[in-house]
């Protein structure tokens, strides 16, 4: 079911994916699968969700696999890291950027300690980090200046480990001249009357 739910969410059927992934979620529960189990599939709901645009219930779904694998695994665990990323993300999503600077800035130094500051995910939490700085419109000039000077250095980082035609390295550097534009707006006085 799972490789089901997949192959419809690649080609973007994502309705009849998600009919599948929970109907994959209710049989696993009566089967009695293991706890991680359910909480993949519950994961792949949530991405289901997002892609529909169905941003509420996705923050709802990835609240509780986050926790549920916080529970399970730990903070320091990688699939705990990768869920705290997906809930920020989905945070975001809702412009509720101080919850998910605040998850990030949890989160981040575990992934940095454990994973390394050039692994994938570290980057990729960092770069949403700094999105969710200049992208909220309470952001002071200090926020947008460390959102700039974040991404600078990741972008260094991401086309060094990844190569300037990574995805993740195309969008940090999409990242990068959105916060320098932010950053230049807010410190040109505006000309308007």
């Amino acid at each position: 079911m799972t490789q089901l739910g997949n192959g419809l969410s690649q080609a973007d059927h994502n309705e009849d994916a998600l009919s599948v992934r929970e109907a994959e979620l209710a049989m696993r529960r009566r089967i009695g699968a293991s706890e991680h189990e359910l909480l993949i599939v519950q994961s792949n709901i949530a991405s289901t969700y997002a892609k529909l645009g169905r941003h509420e219930e996705a923050l709802c779904v990835r609240q509780e696999t986050f926790s549920g694998t916080l529970k399970l695994h730990g903070e320091q665990h990688s699939e705990t890291l990768i869920e705290a990323n997906s809930y920020a993300t989905s945070l975001f999503r809702l412009q509720r950027f101080e919850e998910s600077k605040s998850l990030l800035r949890k989160t981040m130094s575990v992934a940095r300690r454990i994973l390394g500051d050039s692994h994938h995910l570290t980057l990729q939490m960092r770069a949403n980090y700094a999105a969710a700085l200049f992208s909220d419109t309470d952001a002071t000039l200090a926020d947008l200046r460390v959102a700039v000077t974040t991404l600078e250095d990741l972008t260094r980082t991401a086309r060094r480990v990844l190569g300037a035609a990574h995805p993740l390295a195309s969008g940090i550097e999409h990242n990068l001249r959105k916060s320098r534009a932010a950053l230049r707006a807010r410190e040109t006085p505006s000309t308007r009357a």
